[in-house]
């Protein structure tokens, strides 16, 4: 009996199907089973299509393709159709692709498949739409939840957890090639310890895993009997671990394969094309999946190492002081950027306390950052002030920026810095600043003032550049905070409500000045980052628990004050007053609006708001008439003392002109004189103290006392008087 005589005895057809000239030769009986006159015709690929339910031929391309990467046959289910889209029947199709000048053929035959009779199941029921939505919506969450795994255990965590529709494997694992071995990158459902057999395994080895890294196809065994018979020699390492069938899958991506994949299931899997094709697509998500996350966890281990080579060790052992710092990289990219600190020991003897910010956050960032950081170390151990080696490494970047950044094309980068030299001894701070922030100052009694600081542009944009040095007294039991603007603005803040969100935690947490005070600093430093960002540890650490949007890097100095040793109990009821000094110079008009703030700071948590009103404005008009009617600067001493509730502020301003200031009656249109009116008005008591050099024009407040207060302080007659603040 002929072979076609055969196949039409058992209700068989035989199909052809050429892709490169879109045709399909059919023999009688698959002409019969797909609706059309039972005899051999040669049809359009539309034609053909028509005849098949839309849903069901979308999956034939990829059941070939599938069976042409695997050497497989093609199978699948496909309802038939009428011209009215009337199902017929079911058929399953099998046939073996061959690529011919880069185009399919198929070859294969056609067979109906008989319908359950009512009260049985069949083994498979055929595909249906439903079916192949659930495995669209799996597979479009499993690639979803695969792209945003960014470590190597986040990809094998969602591995362990996805759900394949009809496939329920209860072990996972993923092999990696080490050289000419195999090596367990993860594994679930095994104890600890079950997947050391496979480690190390060679890759000739007769194992499945092995065989499919070498040829890169994949192996399915669907029964126990199937592993036994064609791996034998290590058939004995999975028979103990209790599974049905198994699929081995390779992981390949940008054509290089870097692993397989092993599935086990506990029930019997037949890996139908349909299954096949599920799992073959999460294999490819997962090999993607685990090339991103090898590359950020490379990238990662670069940054770190990059940035731990550039970022110093802080000394917290100065004699009378305690350092501690922060570095904290940003979340994109290579994870590296601009910001640093550093700790300079100088020829002095003092140190020198170094911050900044490179502009950008990429690797060119970080080695310009490099670049600029050594040669601040080297201007600072030259025994330059604070002003020259600003001012020396302002032109050594701009330098860079003229032959390196120009010469390929790019804009140039700048950086801001602050530099302040550090006397222990005294605690005397000289800061220089470059278009960084100013410093924060936390006082004794946990009062948190900024302290303006002159400064200069962004190093690298003027050569030329002038740094002007401010001189701090950093006072017993009083700790310093400087840091990049990543600490205040992330979170969409700015200066100054990213200031207010720092101040709370800078004031409730305990000083550096407590017993174990090193302790005591590096918690404070922790507890700054984690306001922002969430928990961190030292310096440069992994990943946050969020996206960071910029680096932060941070110092905070503290000075030694009397209360060490004192228990809480005392030293809440030795609690000392605050104290902050401020010069206003002839040149610098515009800081009497700093001056005024500094009063605000000072009094940000006095009782009653109208008082703290009344002290910036009596400070703005005190400061003016200095600058107006003398030749030199304005000093202002603020003093806060007493019990909360109780307190008295005393300001004193004192200038070097031996003039007095007298009372004048000014009228309504007058722009000046009401200077020594409002401070009768205002002030609680108020002065003027002739000193050997000059006079200090001296005010008081009272927490307890109401706005306005009695004036017993006589003033001198002379011919100064006061005039209204400028715009600042």
């Amino acid at each position: 009996m002929r072979t076609k005589d055969l196949l039409a005895a058992i209700a068989t057809g035989l199909w052809r199907w050429d892709n490169a000239s879109g045709r399909v030769t059919l023999d009688a009986e698959a002409a019969r089973l797909l609706g059309l006159p039972a005899e051999p015709a040669e049809l359009t690929e539309a034609a053909v299509r028509s005849r098949f339910h839309p849903v069901d031929f979308a999956e034939i391309n990829g059941v070939v393709q599938l069976a042409v990467s695997e050497g497989t046959v093609a199978e699948a289910r496909l309802r038939i159709v009428d011209e009215r889209g009337r199902v017929l029947r079911v058929v399953r199709s099998r046939s073996r692709p061959r690529i011919v000048n880069g185009d399919f053929e198929l070859v294969g035959t056609l067979q109906e498949v008989p319908e359950p009779q009512p009260g049985t199941s069949a083994a498979r029921a055929p595909v249906t739409g439903d079916w192949h939505r659930s495995r669209e919506a799996f597979l479009l969450d499993a690639g979803r939840a695969l792209a945003e795994a960014r470590s190597t255990a986040e990809v094998l965590r969602v591995a362990a957890g996805l759900s394949m529709p009809g496939l329920m494997p209860d072990g996972l694992a993923v092999f990696g090639i080490r050289g000419d071995r195999l090596s367990v990158i993860g594994h679930h459902g095994r104890l600890p310890g079950d997947e050391l057999p496979f480690s190390e395994m060679m890759l000739e080895s007769d194992y499945p895993a092995a065989e499919v890294v070498r040829t890169g196809r994949a192996i399915y065994l669907p029964t126990p009997e199937d592993y036994q018979r064609r791996y034998p020699a290590t058939w004995p390492l999975a028979a103990d671990l209790d599974r049905t069938s198994w699929a081995y899958l390779p992981l390949v991506n940008a054509g290089r394969t870097i692993g397989a994949w092993m599935a086990g299931f506990p029930q019997p899997v037949g890996f139908t094309p349909d299954e096949r094709s599920v799992l073959t697509t999460v294999a490819r998500m997962l090999a993607q999946a685990l090339a991103r996350a090898g590359v950020q966890e490379s990238q990662h281990e670069l940054a770190v190492g990059l940035q731990r080579s550039m970022m110093p060790t802080v000394q917290p052992d100065i004699p009378g002081m305690t350092v501690a710092a922060r570095y904290v990289p940003t979340g994109g990219g290579l994870e590296v950027g601009g910001d640093w600190y550093d700790m300079i020991p100088l020829p002095s003897g003092r140190i020198a306390l170094v911050i900044g910010d490179v502009q950008g956050h990429d690797v060119r960032a970080a080695g310009l950052m490099g670049q600029l950081r050594i040669a601040l170390r080297a201007y600072a151990s030259e025994g330059h002030h604070p002003d020259a080696v600003l001012s020396r490494a302002s032109r050594f970047l701009a330098g860079i920026n003229e032959t390196e950044f120009r010469g390929h094309g790019e804009d140039q980068r700048f950086a801001t810095c602050l530099y302040i030299e550090v006397d222990p001894a005294t605690g005397l701070l000289d800061v220089a600043r470059a278009g960084h922030p100013d410093p924060a100052i936390r006082m004794a009694d946990g009062a948190v003032m900024i302290r303006p600081t002159s400064g200069g542009l962004p190093l690298g944009i003027d050569p030329d550049g002038d740094y002007p040095t401010t001189r701090i007294v950093l006072e017993p039991g009083e700790t310093m905070l400087v840091c990049t603007d990543g600490l205040i603005e992330t979170g969409g803040h700015d200066l100054e409500t990213g200031w207010g969100r720092l101040r709370d935690v800078f004031e409730t947490h305990g000083t550096g000045t407590d017993e174990g005070g090193a302790e005591s600093l590096e918690q404070l430093a922790d507890a700054l980052v984690q306001a922002v960002h969430g928990p961190s540890s030292h310096h440069t650490t992994g990943p946050l628990v969020d996206r960071r949007e910029d680096d932060i890097a941070l110092l905070l100095l503290s000075r030694e004050g009397a209360s060490c040793g004192v228990g809480a109990g005392d030293r809440l009821a030795q609690r000392p007053g605050r104290r902050t000094v401020f010069s206003v110079a002839q040149a610098e008009p515009e800081r009497i609006a700093a001056a005024r703030r500094q009063m605000r700071d000072v009094l940000h948590d006095w009782r009653d708001p109208d008082q703290v009103d009344s002290a910036a404005l009596l400070v703005s008009e005190i400061v003016t008439n200095v600058l107006m009617h003398t030749d030199g600067d304005a000093l202002l001493v603020a003093e806060v003392s007493g019990e909360r509730g109780t307190r008295r502020l005393r300001v004193e301003v004192a200038d070097g002109s031996d003039e007095l200031p007298h009372r004048r009656r000014p009228g309504e249109l007058a722009s000046s004189g009401r200077g020594l009116v409002l401070l009768e008005l205002l002030a609680g008591a108020w002065g003027v103290d002739p000193r050997g050099d000059g006079k200090s024009t001296w005010f008081e407040l009272y927490e307890d006392a109401g706005v306005a207060g009695e004036s017993p302080g006589a003033v001198s007659s002379g011919d100064e008087e006061s005039v209204p603040e400028p715009a600042a």
